[in-house]
């Protein structure tokens, strides 16, 4: 008996989605929006690096909840740095960074902050 099991647990063939944002812009619409836009950031980038890693680096909750909930904001941080942006690096030719730490740091203590470095690393996707 031939068990003709395929494995495709978290494998994404998709595009991946454009979602290119001027860093000072998630500034300003994370400002005026009291924080909201930055849910809605979360989850378009989460698209975004799943898309490039080719599997589920950042589940959909996970990403809601950064918006809301402070540990959840802090472990989305360090997911982006340290499992999502290396695949961004790689796809872009870029020198590999472990940039975990100063995400987890400026997600604790100015988030905005850490979405604009995130979404400047993020655009050079679409250069």
């Amino acid at each position: 008996m031939e068990n003709n099991l395929h494995d495709t647990s978290n494998k994404f063939s998709e595009p991946i989605p454009v979602f290119k944002v001027d860093p000072v812009m998630v500034l300003v619409l994370g400002f005026l929006t009291c924080g909201l836009y930055l849910i809605y950031w979360n989850i378009k980038v989460a698209e975004v690096f799943n898309a490039v890693a080719e599997r589920e680096v950042i589940s959909q909750p996970i990403a809601i909840f950064a918006g809301c909930c402070m540990p959840v904001n802090i472990y989305f941080y360090y997911l982006a740095g340290k499992e999502a942006l290396p695949k961004v690096y790689e796809k872009t030719g870029q020198p590999q960074k472990d940039e975990s730490t100063i995400l987890i740091v400026l997600g604790f203590f100015f988030p905005i902050a850490a979405a604009m470095i995130v979404q400047g690393d993020i655009n050079r996707l679409y250069k």
